[in-house]
């Protein structure tokens, strides 16, 4: 998958994709990461891409021209997904992971300052996502949210691709609790329920701990979940 990331600052990007899985990632092959920076395509001499809003009020708003013309600069897939990151959006959920992992390609717009020239969406027309209910100062952070989240899905990202099939919201639960060695520290045990080796005990035991979690934690996904299961 290849992730184009419109960005006034693309060295958050790369910072962030030269660690960890992301690097994995890039290095062999999963995902292919680009930056593009809208101000390398302003008609301004100093590089200006933002400035005052037509009717007053406060803060700078993102000019048209050089986020639109960054944006055709971009050699897209025939299956590309264009997503604006905005508090305007639908809320970020992990079916929109699995929904946007089917994508070749997925490119990524992201704001700053007041907002966005109208004329940026009825040009581009995106799918606008939020990542919450509340507002950041750019939209690096939710960009790297979603490529982050996406890439977990892709064969190759992480170690075993089973890692991804038993995250927390995967199945509509939360996680069941983990544990490693040693089998006691200051007093507490792990389960003996995941020392005997019988597997079929060891998943429900899970189960029924992802339940109980879902259920304390996030009374509305428990809900939901007990109104499909039986």
């Amino acid at each position: 998958m290849k992730f184009s990331i419109m960005t006034l600052f693309p060295e958050m990007i790369e910072s962030y994709c030269s660690l960890s899985i992301m690097k994995r990632a890039i290095e062999n092959s999963t995902i292919k990461i680009e930056t593009i920076n809208p101000r390398d395509f302003t008609l301004d001499k100093h590089k200006k891409v933002d400035d005052t809003p037509y009717g007053g009020g406060a803060g700078m708003v993102l000019m048209a021209q050089p986020f639109v013309d960054a944006y055709e600069s971009i050699k897209k897939d025939e299956n590309t997904l264009t997503i604006m990151l905005t508090p305007q959006g639908k809320t970020f959920k992990d079916e929109h992971s699995n929904s946007f992992a089917k994508y070749n390609h997925i490119i990524l717009i992201c704001g700053h300052y007041e907002g966005f020239d109208e004329r940026i969406r009825e040009i581009i027309k995106p799918v606008e996502i939020s990542i919450g209910d509340f507002v950041l100062t750019g939209g690096e952070l939710p960009a790297l949210c979603l490529i982050d989240s996406i890439s977990r899905k892709l064969e190759g990202t992480l170690g075993h691709i089973e890692s991804a099939e038993e995250d927390s919201f995967s199945n509509g639960l939360i996680e069941y609790p983990h544990y490693t060695k040693p089998r006691e520290y200051r007093g507490l045990k792990v389960p003996e329920v995941l020392l005997n080796g019988n597997h079929k005990e060891i998943s429900k035991f899970r189960l029924e701990e992802s339940l109980k979690r879902t259920k304390e934690k996030r009374p509305d996904l428990f809900e939901k979940y007990n109104s499909t299961k039986e």
